[in-house]
């Protein structure tokens, strides 16, 4: 059953998880996490590369290319997350602890 987009992001990184506690044998993630940081990793710069160069094009054609490659990147950071058993709710805590501070405010903080 496919989760409704509202708690897609948590119903995916759930499916992550259980690919990294009971890996099937024919599993693009299963592969990833086999790979470890340097696999996931070099996705992770392959994809996020792919995000800026979509961003470039214009109209409704690159604005869905752009949507695909933000979803790829996404997944990878997820399975990156979950290889090192870092929760979405933990992200999603920091996140969520910054709301009302300026970014740069908080990016100074950091370097203190």
């Amino acid at each position: 059953m496919k989760p409704d987009a509202s708690g897609v992001l948590q119903a995916l990184f759930d499916v992550i998880e259980d690919r990294r506690t009971n890996p099937p044998p024919r599993s693009y993630t299963t592969s990833l996490f086999q790979g470890g940081i340097a696999k996931i990793g070099e996705k992770i710069t392959e994809e996020a590369a792919e995000v800026n160069e979509a961003a470039g094009e214009e109209g409704d054609t690159g604005r869905g290319h752009l949507a695909e490659e933000a979803a790829d990147l996404i997944y990878h950071l997820m399975v990156m997350l979950a290889h090192r058993q870092v929760k979405l709710a933990d992200v999603e805590q920091v996140l969520a602890g910054r709301f009302g501070i300026s970014g740069i405010d908080e990016k100074e903080s950091r370097s203190k």
